[in-house]
């Protein structure tokens, strides 16, 4: 996936194209951060490892990366939306351009249906009747929603489902 990641920043700088250029810089670099701070805690762990074996223990497989590529969507989200309340426009949308170059390498996202099923679901599997039980449901439902939903919308599900038991 990063290797993708980088060559459409290559094809992306060919055509000139300076915000796909400066948001896909700013990912490979998140990144490359996660993998040292990776190797960081490699090293500490265990260090007796060899630099081939570091090296190594740092690379990130797909679903870190997608993880990288969540955080820093949910970021530019999030700032679109101080920017909004804030009445700056022209950086809100600087902040959804982002967002929607980011959008491209992330998973479909499941829609509201889907959530209100898998919600559901857990809710029966776990057996959760009222609010102090969404601690255990949000733990069953994270593995299957995560990267794939937005954290917020389940939430609001999951509460929206225990308080109407």
């Amino acid at each position: 996936m990063l290797e993708k990641i980088k060559s459409e920043l290559v094809a992306a700088q060919k055509e000139k194209n300076e915000s796909k250029v400066s948001t896909l810089r700013m990912l490979v670099s998140a990144i490359n951060n996660k993998s040292i701070n990776k190797r960081a805690l490699a090293a500490g762990k265990e260090s007796n490892l060899s630099e081939e074996e570091l090296v190594k223990k740092s690379e990130l497989g797909d679903q870190e990366i997608v993880d990288v590529i969540f955080s820093e969507a949910k970021k530019r989200k999030e700032a679109a939306f101080e920017y909004e309340r804030g009445n700056r426009p022209e950086l809100a949308q600087k902040e959804k351009a982002e967002l929607e170059i980011l959008s491209a390498y992330l998973p479909v996202q499941m829609g509201e249906d889907e959530i209100r099923k898998l919600v559901a679901d857990a809710i029966a599997k776990t057996g959760a009747k009222d609010a102090k039980d969404m601690g255990k449901l949000m733990g069953a439902l994270m593995p299957a929603t995560k990267g794939k939903a937005d954290g917020n919308l389940v939430s609001k599900i999951v509460k929206e489902l225990l308080a109407g038991k």
